[in-house]
């Protein structure tokens, strides 16, 4: 059974930082971990976005809305996900929730990819930013 936990959300100022941390337990496959991890969130009235993806090659991407602000890795063991968020602005605020196991990583060209249909999500963390 694969069980995602987030934690590191809370409270920042405008211009401030937060690190958010995911972590996987369990395996969706045997000895095989997630081919990509993502972070998503969702702000009150709208609608579920991707906030940034890492394929299992270490390939990753952003959404134009947060590119230069924030940075996903793992550690070595791909058990811990991170979303470092910097320059943080109001409109960050919002629950992140972390995502394994999606159903295709699709490759465009070298270094643009997509991920879809993630199958294992994180209880979500909320980030508030606010002066």
């Amino acid at each position: 059974q694969v069980q995602l936990v987030e934690s590191g959300g809370g409270s920042a100022q405008p211009g401030g930082s937060l690190k958010l941390s995911c972590q996987l337990s369990g395996s969706m496959y045997t000895g095989s971990t997630s081919s990509c991890m993502a972070w998503f969130r969702q702000a009150p009235g709208k609608e579920r976005e991707e906030v940034a993806a890492l394929n299992r090659e270490g390939g990753v991407h952003y959404a134009d809305f947060v590119k230069g602000r924030v940075t996903i890795s793992q550690n070595n063991a791909k058990t811990t996900t991170f979303l470092q968020m910097n320059r943080l602005e109001p409109e960050d605020t919002a629950v992140y929730y972390c995502a394994a196991y999606p159903v295709e990583v699709r490759y465009f060209s070298p270094g643009v990819f997509a991920c879809r249909e993630f199958r294992a999500w994180g209880q979500g963390t909320q980030v508030t930013v606010s002066s």
